[in-house]
């Protein structure tokens, strides 16, 4: 089974910028819609951005414009960009298949926004 490895997290001011990437133990992956995730504390778990296998993406709402999710199917990773970052942008984030039927969840990776 593919496994998900997240790193990139870490203590930002709003405003300010950081990029997770998702390390994936297979190159199968490169066939898998891939997303990001996001925990925050007392809140469900919820999808910030996808791609597929070809490239296209989707955003949630609250991270249009400001988050950037792209895959490197030769590396066998996929990256968040997060610019203009909110206090509310904190959370755990993972990463994992795009689907209904997911792999086991990674332990994430902890973004705090705040000044």
């Amino acid at each position: 089974q593919v496994q998900f490895v997240e790193s990139g997290g870490g203590l930002v001011q709003p405003g300010g910028s950081l990029r997770l990437s998702c390390a994936a133990s297979t190159s199968i992956f490169k066939v898998y819609p891939m997303g990001w995730y996001r925990q925050a504390p007392g809140k469900q778990r919820e999808l910030v951005a996808g791609i597929t296998s070809g490239g296209s993406t989707r955003y949630a709402d609250s991270v249009k414009g400001r988050f950037t999710i792209s895959r490197d199917n030769a590396k066998n990773t996929v990256d968040l960009q997060m610019n203009s970052l909110k206090p509310e942008d904190t959370a755990v984030y993972y990463c994992n298949k795009d689907s209904m039927i997911k792999t086991a969840w990674g332990q994430g990776t902890q973004v705090t926004v705040s000044a």
